[in-house]
Order: structure tokens, then C-alpha cells, then sequence
């Protein structure tokens, strides 16, 4: 397996993916979305054979309160659902948070799966006083800074892209 960058050539394949991976269309949607209006955003594939199995996403996200904090928000990733527990995700989520440490971001967060996320040192960022501006079950949050993390004295607001850009 290989992980890079994704190409537009890719594009429908990530499109029909997501919609293999979630069963509706709204992860593509979002992917589609963030592609043409988030900048920058961090778009990796995984190729087994020549065929995108796996995507992942980042895109940049606002603390409310702490706008210069360079801050990637990891949605969506999706893996041929055959292919599920395979180790794709686990590469494509590492590969992308290589890239994005490498690019200066000095946190992700993330709406997932509270078992998995864990394992790639998210952690709950009920933590760091973080919070959502939707209501959802969990946040989890990953930092290679945790000192970019002020502990406020009010919950701060993850403010994610699909309110701006209206979804």
C-alpha cells in the first residue's frame, strides 16, 4: 500500500468512496466542499493497485478566543469497507499528521470514534477546556505542543469551516 498526496485525478474516486465508506453523500459533499474553499487543506490517498482504497482530510479550524493558534481539523477519512481493519487508516492517519506537523500545525482535533483515536495520542479535549460549536458527543483533540493550550477560565469553541462555508 501506498500513501500520497491526492491528485485531482483522484477526485471522483474520493468522491465514491466517502460514499461506499459513510452510505450517503454527505462526506463526499463535505470533502468537495473543503477542497474548493479551505485552504490549506491536507489531502492524502492510500493506492493498493493502482486504486484509491483510503482518503483522509485536514483542514484548518479556529479556537474561538485564540484565532492565531494554527489548529487542522482531521474529517473526514474514509477505507473501502472490505478493506476496514487493515491498517489503512492507522497509515493514513499517521502520514497526515506527519504532513501537518510538518506544515506548523500545532494541534488536531477530531469528531470520531472514541477507541480508536486513542491509540495516535488524541485525547479527550474536555482536557485542554475545548469544547464544540455543535452539540456532539466527544471531542478528542491531539497536540504536539500541549503548551499552545491556555486552560481558560471559559469552555473555548472549536470553530469548524462548514458553518462558513455553509454545507
Amino acid at each position: 500500500m501506498l500513501t500520497r498526496e491526492e491528485e485531482q485525478k483522484d477526485w471522483a474516486a474520493v468522491r465514491a468512496l466517502n460514499e461506499s465508506a459513510f452510505k450517503s453523500s454527505t462526506e463526499a459533499s463535505l470533502v468537495d466542499t473543503l477542497r474548493a474553499k479551505a485552504q490549506p487543506v491536507i489531502s492524502i490517498v492510500a493506492e493498493e493497485e493502482n486504486k484509491v482504497v483510503g482518503h483522509i482530510l485536514f483542514s484548518p479550524v479556529s479556537l474561538s478566543d485564540h484565532p492565531r493558534l494554527k489548529i487542522a481539523g482531521l474529517a473526514p477519512m474514509a477505507v473501502t469497507p472490505k478493506l476496514q481493519r487493515k491498517g489503512i487508516g492507522s497509515a493514513l492517519v499517521r502520514t497526515g499528521l506527519e504532513k501537518c506537523k510538518r506544515l506548523g500545525f500545532g494541534a488536531i482535533v477530531v469528531l470520531g470514534h472514541p477507541e480508536y483515536y486513542p491509540r495516535f495520542g488524541f485525547a479527550p479535549s474536555a482536557r485542554f477546556g475545548i469544547g464544540c460549536e455543535y452539540a456532539v458527543p466527544q471531542v478528542w483533540s491531539w497536540s504536539w505542543n500541549p503548551a499552545c493550550y491556555v486552560m481558560p477560565q471559559a469552555p473555548l469553541n472549536i470553530m469548524l469551516h462548514s458553518r462558513k462555508l455553509r454545507l
